[in-house]
């Protein structure tokens, strides 16, 4: 019993590590071709070194990092056709739905829905990075659960674990990221309207900022 509590802890400290040491790649808080040790990562922390290997370990295999013999882990780069890749399989996926769920949110989804904007729009005022792209994906994920199709959900959750928005600490400071963030009450609107096409249009357009303006890029 002893052991396996043990092991929960530690499963836990990678989960953690995981989630924080990707959204700072994601916000491009850490540049690409930085390279990671578990010592440094470790004391940041407060951890066992344990629990850094193992998420630097998963971080690699989701392609986020890369083994550096005797050295640590480097951070990988994307480039923007591979973003630009990502974002047209996304508007594939994610946006015909918004036609579909348009004047069919229930009016408790709609309060969460709500809730998560009004925390994207507040952590990215903040520069709360880790917290605004875990709730901008509880946004997005949950959208995708109440049109009732999980297997939408698994794929656009791994589609967005593979995106890296490396403009969002530029977006921030020139207060950019607000606008964006904005969005997500927008379009809860439209849906609540039963506006299926305009929700389609401005998911369109919000996911058209992989690649753009989220990626340190200009737009059309």
């Amino acid at each position: 019993m002893v052991e396996a509590r043990r092991l929960l802890e530690v499963a836990s400290l990678r989960e953690q590590v995981e989630r924080a040491l990707s959204s700072r790649i994601v916000a491009g808080e850490v540049e690409p071709g930085e390279v990671l040790t578990v010592p440094t990562a470790a004391a940041e922390f407060g951890v066992s070194a344990t629990p850094v290997r193992e998420a630097m370990l998963d971080l690699a295999r989701r392609g986020f990092l890369e083994p550096m013999r005797n050295r640590g882990f480097r951070v990988t780069e994307v480039s923007l056709d591979e973003l630009r890749q990502l974002r047209e399989v996304r508007r594939l996926l994610e946006v015909p739905p918004m036609r579909e769920l348009a004047g069919r949110i229930p009016e408790a989804a709609a309060t969460e829905l709500l809730d998560l904007a009004a925390e994207i729009v507040r952590a990215g005022e903040e520069g709360r990075f880790q917290d605004y792209l875990e709730a901008d994906t509880r946004f997005h994920l949950t959208l995708l659960e109440i049109a009732g199709n999980r297997f939408l959900v698994d794929v656009v959750g791994e589609l967005r674990r593979q995106t890296r928005l490396t403009g969002l600490v530029e977006l921030a400071e020139s207060g950019a990221l607000t606008e964006s963030a904005l969005e997500h009450a927008e379009l809860v609107g439209l849906l609540v309207d039963g506006r299926g096409d305009a929700a389609a249009d401005l998911m369109s357009r919000h996911i058209g900022h992989v690649g753009g303006i989220w990626s340190g890029e200009r737009e059309d």
